[in-house]
């Protein structure tokens, strides 16, 4: 097959980015030919011999909404002039004004709109404003997106539900999910002392973009002073210009019991270095730090708001209706924290879970599907196909 998938970049180190990178590992192994249109490649991809890798210069207008649609623009102009040249063109939500044969859904902005939790409100301020702006024009483009796609995949049966709601027609949808790098996050001896983390507390891992408050470090902190002492909780977060989450802990009594640890480069050494993760984001289409912690037999403490929570049974973690109840992820940690030995239990059920959602796994996924595309070009894909998805 000959292959288009455009995204903003393909990368082990960005969440859409690594879902699209591994795509094309998969391809290229298959003996495909892939045309990644996007402002940057990793070197190993682009040098492949049956790859090209088309670069669309990142703008430099103000504000993310106006670059987005420079990308758009100038994608959709060089798609128009070689769209003959490929049998599939994947792309990644609204990314281009191009039409697609396949679309992923990495984030409904209509779903985090209407969730419950979107903090932003229209005459509030100019900053909230561009928000409520952002939100609803990426919601508009993205409907208009997906109803163009001959297939749409979401990555997480919670994206799916969102995706029915929103009026996308069941025969054209299918859920695969992200992936996780097995071997990268297998577990291992513990590094606390690299990381100037205690031995002795039990010690639950937070991570995630602190820039974001649906991240929801501030309810985990609140759970933590309701928690037994012996649980700490370790954030692994850039902190630069925000000490409202340091400040949080100090005024709520728990700032001994917390460890700042800035950015992380090596998560998977922290993973190593930890007992539990805990992330009850107020919303997330598919988390891959979620699938990271149960590749590293972490039991966890979610969310049904956190995409990827559905994958969670009660053998390997605990996962609440409501991300902000306190009271509830205060009881989750003393659960885990009360007794190790059936915390490590659930962490190996975690792990052998997170074997089924190999990197590997879903890239097979999506040849299978662009296969099934170039297949049925004439007609109408079928409701589902067990061979080619998993429909959760």
């Amino acid at each position: 097959m000959r292959i288009l998938i455009v995204t903003h970049q393909f990368a082990k180190n960005d969440g859409q980015g690594r879902v699209n990178y591994e795509i094309v590992r998969a391809a290229l192994a298959a003996g495909h030919s892939v045309t990644m249109l996007s402002s940057s490649a990793a070197d190993e991809l682009s040098r492949h011999p049956r790859a090209r890798f088309v670069k669309i210069e990142s703008s430099r207008a103000p504000t993310r909404l106006l670059q987005y649609q420079v990308f758009a623009w100038r994608s959709w102009r060089w798609i128009r002039a070689h769209r003959d040249e490929f049998d599939v063109v994947h792309v990644n939500g609204f990314i281009t004004w191009a039409t697609a044969d396949v679309n992923s859904v990495h984030f409904v902005h209509d779903g985090w709109y209407r969730c419950g939790f979107y903090p932003f409100r229209l005459f509030r301020s100019a900053r909230e404003a561009y928000q409520v702006i952002y939100t609803r024009l990426n919601a508009y483009l993205e409907a208009r997106a997906f109803r163009q796609a001959r297939a749409v995949v979401a990555v997480s049966g919670k994206v799916r539900d969102e995706m029915r709601v929103s009026g996308v027609d069941a025969r054209r949808l299918q859920v695969i999910y992200n992936g996780v790098d097995i071997d990268e996050f297998a577990p291992g001896p513990a590094e606390r002392s690299r990381f100037g983390l205690p031995d002795a507390p039990f010690l639950f891992l937070f991570a995630g973009d602190l820039r974001i408050a649906r991240k929801n470090l501030d309810t985990v902190l609140h759970a933590l002073r309701d928690a037994p002492a012996n649980a700490h909780l370790v954030v692994a977060a850039d902190l630069r210009g925000n000490q409202r989450y340091p400040a949080l802990a100090a005024e709520l009594g728990v700032a001994e019991r917390v460890h700042f640890l800035d950015f992380v480069r090596d998560m998977p050494a922290l993973m190593r270095s930890v007992d539990a993760f805990v992330f009850p984001s107020r919303y997330e289409a598919m988390s891959l730090v979620l699938l990271e912690a149960l590749a590293a037999a972490l039991p966890v403490v979610t969310a049904r708001t956190t995409g990827g929570a559905e994958v969670v049974g009660a053998d390997c973690g605990l996962v609440l209706e409501n991300p902000d109840d306190v009271a509830g992820i205060a009881a989750a940690i003393d659960y885990l924290a009360s007794d190790p030995e059936r915390s490590a239990r659930m962490g190996q059920a975690a792990r052998e879970l997170a074997r089924t959602l190999g990197w590997d796994v879903m890239a097979q996924r999506y040849l299978s599907l662009y296969e099934h595309v170039c297949a049925t070009r004439s007609v109408a894909l079928p409701e589902a196909a067990a061979a080619v998805v998993v429909d959760s």
